[in-house]
């Protein structure tokens, strides 16, 4: 991933990153006590602001903080770190924890403390003409996450074992099954296309809400027919295509899973046209005014 960019934003002023701080005795440093949300930004313009920031608010709500903001205040906040980083395109990363308190007590603080607001840009990742032509690869990896994975919680030990497992592996994502159902990707949403339909796993509590996810199905519903079911292993590896799908990456072709390709073994026609509708989506976000409430 590219490096981010010089200036964040810290509990109520923006300053360089490199020169950011936080204390150790922040629960989302000693705990994994917070949440996050990520969104990409097209021209200046944050992408589905209100389905992430209504996420984010969710998550909070689960784990019982109160979120810091409005919606609007984020806005403004997120416009003003976008601006002050010069990049028109590039992805916003929030967190916030629960706060600092002196001590390390598993239990909530008697007194309530503040929480601590990070957010931080980075460019976005670019998906080369190479990998468009060759699609990615993926393994499949049984789940071993917490039982709430639908709350975007900072506390991803299972997903970074479960990437690097992907990367020892020689592939770019790791695929999560449970008792012979897809979940999703340690990072990603996950699709799979077969006869014409497009179909991706239901939420759940094992499964994170997916804002691309849901761009991606409105597009698809355009072109063909889109349904949110249950997929099993075995369909997942006899799919015509596969793809995955992240804020920050629109929407890959899998073309490999576990050493074997699927369906030809190159990105098929429905993710060509499905890739055509996201950058349509971006030019069109791209040229839109400025938001004004």
């Amino acid at each position: 991933m590219p490096d981010p960019l010089s200036q964040c934003y810290l509990n109520g002023e923006y300053v360089a990153l490199r020169d950011a701080r936080i204390s150790p005795l922040d629960r989302g440093f000693l705990f994994g006590d917070s949440v996050y949300e990520v969104l990409p930004v097209f021209g200046g313009r944050m992408f589905l602001f209100r389905e992430h920031f209504d996420r984010l608010a969710r998550s909070l709500r689960e784990i019982r903080i109160e979120n810091p903001h409005t919606h609007e205040q984020w806005r403004g906040i997120l416009e003003q770190l976008i601006a002050r980083n010069g990049s028109s395109d590039c992805y916003v990363y929030v967190q916030v924890s629960r706060g600092a308190e002196f001590g390390r007590n598993h239990a909530f603080p008697v007194v309530a403390v503040p929480p601590t607001v990070f957010a931080m840009a980075s460019p976005l990742p670019v998906f080369t003409d190479a990998q468009r032509a060759a699609g990615v690869s993926a393994i499949t990896v049984e789940d071993f996450r917490w039982g709430r994975c639908d709350i975007k919680s900072t506390a991803l030990l299972a997903n970074v074992l479960m990437k690097q497992q992907a990367l020892d592996a020689g592939a770019n994502e790791a695929i999560i099954v449970r008792d012979g159902e897809v979940m999703e990707g340690s990072s990603t949403s996950v699709f799979v296309v077969k006869s014409g339909v497009v179909a991706t796993p239901p939420n759940s509590h094992r499964i994170l809400p997916g804002t691309t996810r849901d761009a991606a199905l409105s597009l698809a519903n355009n072109v063909m027919p889109a349904e949110i079911r249950r997929i099993s292993t075995d369909e997942l590896r006899s799919a015509d295509e596969v793809w995955i799908s992240a804020a920050t990456r629109d929407v890959l072709p899998v073309t490999s899973i576990d050493g074997a390709p699927v369906g030809s073994g190159r990105p098929g026609p429905a993710w060509l046209r499905m890739a055509d509708s996201f950058v349509k989506l971006r030019q069109d976000l791209a040229g839109t005014p400025a938001y004004t409430p």
